[in-house]
């Protein structure tokens, strides 16, 4: 009897490890639960767009937390009653197939467990005795290496339900449109039958077959006692879909954009607003009826705390060839025409140049061989800089640049993390800069006007969460107060008063920009939460005769921010009302043909230089003296720290200076001529 049982022993030891070796040299192959849709998702999680994996199939992971407690036990009734203690195997199920088949003469019943159903999902083989031994050895290998939960897992992702359609999210919601969490009784019973057959059970073309199927899953369900003969009855009225329903297809251009900067992930959360999205979609759908049938448009709507974006659409329809929706606006480069002008009078604020008070002659002027003119071809005269930027004058702007300098005006631009492109030929900007000049994106467009919400500090927006990146100052705080406060006060588009009274959200720091030939119309509007940036045009460049910035984006932008919940957030606060200095009463054009880089004796700041930091605080945390230091330029000489006056120097180039605490500072020094030159330092 020992010599039997060690017999026994050494031989079942033998078995084991020829199983464990079989086991290590056929692993199972799970290639195709490694072949997944990817799924780009809102910031709730909820799918915006659905990709197709390698083989063209709609699969998507899931688990037994991802569907409805009652779909699990009727698949469990259904399909395997005994999943939870068979070991892959299940041995009363093959007698009773047997059994059932001889007395048929035929085969009228399987034994195949879920875990079969896997294997072969996993390794696809055709029906036959060696393939079923097959299939039952991988699943007692699959009970080996994994638990329930994981095998129920593979099935829920691999299931078959007709087409190039697998797995139970996919088919809640190519059938249901919904999350297979929210099945019903009906629904559930229905994800259950149609694996048995799933060409011939096809809801969308053969109904009554999935409907029998449905209602034979129901009464099972009755018969194990799940459901009750009421819920039975009144699932079984409910009817069959006839059609299947798209798979998102949300914010096409940055799902495509994400996925590509994420290999390997199946699933991609950005920080886009679905609900939001789906709107502007619907509306921008909408208005791309009443343009060019070549025509189309894009929008960008940003948070501005977190600098997320909510919405991105880059056209009305990416699917639609006649007007290149395939092409993405968001990111496409485009003359600005007039809407850079708020940065290029917040950098004249900052320098010293210009006070929103300051007078200004909107008359023929000219720059060497350039005399702008303006959109409406009349000139107004003599008036203020916050009206010349509620009115988008393009004399009064040019001045300004004049004095900035467009090198310094796109070099700040640059920093803050904008490119602006210059036309072909030309390596440097110019004055016409201010007038659309160069181009630029509507991305790095929104970036910087989110900026004006957040005190003049720019940094990248965000489409996926934790996206990071520098912040870099392009105004001080009052300068970026002051630009938004003047844009609040420009008149909306027409026939948007009224709404804008009903609003009740606060106002809107609004900007339009018209590019030459009105080939590109925008829109830019700002609040304390949002910014929303517009872009209307043909993307082919052709110009649309009639289209302008204020008649076309901005009606689109003031219906986008109804979209949006009501409180936008705190005005931008007052204008500044006091008289400004002297010198900065009233600005003069530059000598004929002059630009401000070419000026002779130009101030120069010595000390500090841009970007410097300064140990500057003693020990009780007081500024220590500094002495600041020019050369050039006409004398006397004004000094501002953030654009207030701290001294005049009407013989040296040399002023003392106490910090009043840390932080960054914006040191100008300007000539009795207007020209300045300005640096950022930070005060530790």
């Amino acid at each position: 009897m020992r010599k039997v049982l060690t017999g026994v022993a050494a031989g079942a030891v033998a078995l084991a490890g020829t199983a464990l070796t079989l086991d290590a040299l056929f692993p199972p192959p799970l290639a195709r639960l490694g072949d997944l849709s990817v799924t780009v998702a809102d910031r709730g999680g909820q799918p915006l767009r659905v990709f197709t994996n390698r083989d063209g199939a709609w699969r998507l992971p899931a688990d037994a937390s991802a569907v409805a407690p009652l779909f699990v036990d009727l698949l469990l009734s259904y399909e395997d009653r005994r999943f939870e203690s068979h070991p892959g195997v299940d041995p009363l199920a093959v007698l009773r197939a047997v059994g059932q088949n001889l007395g048929a003469g035929r085969v009228v019943s399987g034994a195949s467990t879920l875990t079969m159903q896997v294997a072969r999902l996993l390794e696809p083989r055709p029906r036959t005795l060696s393939a079923k031994l097959i299939e039952a050895a991988r699943a007692a290998q699959l009970e080996w290496r994994y638990d329930k939960r994981a095998i129920l897992g593979m099935y829920l992702t691999l299931a078959p339900y007709g087409g190039n359609v697998e797995g139970i999210r996919a088919a809640a919601l190519t059938l249901f449109g919904k999350p297979p969490t929210e099945l019903d009784a009906a629904e559930a019973a229905l994800l259950v039958a149609l694996p048995q057959a799933p060409s011939r059970l096809r809801a969308d073309r053969f109904p009554e077959r999935a409907r029998a199927a449905r209602d034979k899953v129901l009464d099972r369900a009755l018969e194990a006692g799940l459901l009750s003969a009421k819920a039975v009855a009144e699932a079984k009225t409910e009817p069959v879909p006839s059609v299947r329903q798209p798979l998102p297809a949300s914010a096409p251009h940055l799902a495509d954009s994400v996925r590509a900067r994420r290999p390997g992930e199946a699933l991609v959360t950005t920080t886009l607003d679905g609900g939001l999205q789906r709107a502007v979609e619907a509306l921008a759908r909408r208005e791309a009826e009443t343009l060019h049938e070549r025509a189309g448009l894009a929008v960008l709507v940003v948070d501005n705390r977190t600098r997320s974006v909510l919405a991105y659409l880059g056209s009305s329809d990416a699917l639609d060839e006649r007007r290149l929706g395939p092409i993405d606006m968001v990111r496409a480069v485009r003359s600005p025409g007039s809407a850079l002008k708020p940065f290029i009078y917040g950098l004249g604020f900052d320098d010293g140049v210009v006070h929103p008070l300051t007078q200004v002659s909107d008359v023929s002027t000219r720059f060497g061989d350039w005399a702008p003119r303006n959109f409406d071809r009349a000139f107004n005269g003599d008036l203020t800089i916050q009206e010349a930027l509620q009115r988008s004058l393009n004399v009064p702007a040019v001045m300004v640049l004049d004095q900035v300098g467009p090198l310094r005006f796109a070099d700040a631009l640059r920093r803050a993390g904008a490119r602006l492109v210059m036309p072909a030929g030309s390596t440097t900007p110019g004055l016409p800069v201010a007038l659309g000049g160069a181009s630029i994106n509507l991305w790095d467009m929104a970036t910087l006007y989110a900026g004006l919400a957040r005190g003049g500090v720019v940094a990248p927006l965000r489409a996926v969460p934790g996206a990071e990146g520098a912040e870099t100052r392009l105004l001080s705080a009052s300068a970026a107060q002051q630009v938004r406060a003047i844009l609040e006060g420009t008149p909306p588009p027409p026939g948007t008063v009224q709404a804008q009274e009903l609003r009740a959200g606060g106002p809107i720091a609004l900007k339009t920009g018209t590019s030459y030939g009105f080939r590109d119309a925008w829109a830019f509007g700002v609040t304390e939460r949002y910014t929303v940036g517009v872009w209307v045009g043909r993307p082919d460049g052709t110009p649309s005769p009639d289209r302008y910035g204020r008649n076309t984006a901005a009606p689109l932008l003031f219906q986008v921010y109804d979209l949006l919940p009501r409180d936008h957030g705190r005005p931008a606060g007052p204008i500044l009302s006091e008289a400004p200095p002297e010198l900065l009463r009233r600005l003069h054009a530059g000598e004929p043909g002059v630009t401000a880089a070419q000026k002779p004796d130009r101030p120069r700041l010595l000390f500090p230089g841009g970007d410097m930091e300064l140990e500057a605080l003693g020990p009780d945390g007081r500024g220590e003296p500094l002495t600041l230091l020019a050369t050039g330029g006409r004398r006397p000489l004004s000094w501002l720290i953030d654009g207030r006056r701290i001294a005049l120097s009407p013989i040296g180039r040399e002023v003392v200076w106490r910090p009043e605490g840390p932080g960054p500072v914006r040191i100008t020094v300007l000539d009795a001529d207007g020209r300045s030159d300005s640096a950022t330092v930070d005060i530790r």
